[in-house]
């Protein structure tokens, strides 16, 4: 009789023939449940191609016959640089409550990682409602929210930069004689100050983004121009729009990302 050996699928090879299965499983029920069939995206082009025709040529004499457009972007602008200065600076003071090598009272720094964990975790769309109800929709509204999300995401990276300051120049500015108010103000914010500065410009880049987001819901600003324009049917003045606030955010990455080189000592 001649041996033979038979190979049988491996350990490693069945978890992921599990895995896979479960995964497509899971998809056709979401599918079942919600209605939806995929296929639409490739055999429906037809509603697509009839909403491009309408929006296309894009309607640039918009923004030379309509000042309220040129308003809307100032405000969109304003939104996001005040969200970020005033949310940057109360992050920044709640992370000195919160990082383990700063603050010593282990019940107010828990209570301070808590309230920032809190806000971080309220969904910006949730936060605008509210600030809608209580202020009324407009660009005041949008920017309460962006304070908000700014503390609670930019406050998380704030501690986290504290915490990862080094630990040999406290130790020796404490060797002769200063007091922990003089070391946060000579040894650790000397540290961290090129990393809060970057955070804070990367945080204006996205605030820019949700800027335009809450507009929708009520934040005011040139997303708010872009709802009514689509809202009424004028999509020619939605492309322009769109176009403006594509320009708008490449300018501020760019701005952005090259401060921020500059900043950390980047060749770009």
């Amino acid at each position: 009789m001649s041996d033979f050996k038979i190979d049988l699928p491996s350990a490693k090879f069945k978890q992921k023939a599990m895995l896979t299965s479960i995964v497509i499983l899971l998809v056709a029920l979401l599918c079942s449940y919600i209605q939806f069939n995929p296929l639409v995206i490739f055999t429906e082009f037809h509603f697509l191609q009839e909403f491009f025709v309408e929006m296309f040529p894009p309607n640039y004499a918009l923004f030379y016959e309509n000042e309220g457009v040129g308003q809307s972007i100032l405000q969109t602008l304003s939104m996001a640089f005040l969200g970020t200065i005033f949310g940057g600076f109360i992050g920044f003071i709640l992370s000195f409550f919160a990082a383990n090598n700063i603050f010593q009272l282990p019940f107010l720094r828990n209570f301070s990682k808590s309230f920032l964990a809190m806000i971080r975790v309220i969904p910006s769309l949730v936060v605008i409602l509210i600030f809608v109800i209580a202020v009324g929709p407009g660009s005041f509204a949008g920017v309460l929210t962006l304070i908000v999300t700014t503390i609670g995401v930019f406050g998380k990276l704030f501690t986290e930069v504290l915490e990862n300051a080094e630990d040999a120049p406290s130790e020796s500015i404490y060797c002769v004689g200063a007091s922990h108010v003089q070391v946060i103000r000579y040894s650790i914010i000397p540290q961290v100050l090129p990393a809060l500065i970057s955070n804070l410009l990367y945080a204006f880049d996205l605030n820019m983004r949700a800027a335009i987001g809450l507009g929708i819901f009520g934040g005011g600003g040139i997303g708010f121009k872009l709802y009514m324009a689509m809202r009424v049917l004028h999509y020619q003045d939605a492309t322009a729009l769109i176009t403006m606030i594509v320009l708008m955010l490449l300018i501020v990455e760019n701005t952005s990302n090259f401060l921020r080189g500059k900043l950390l000592g980047e060749k770009l």
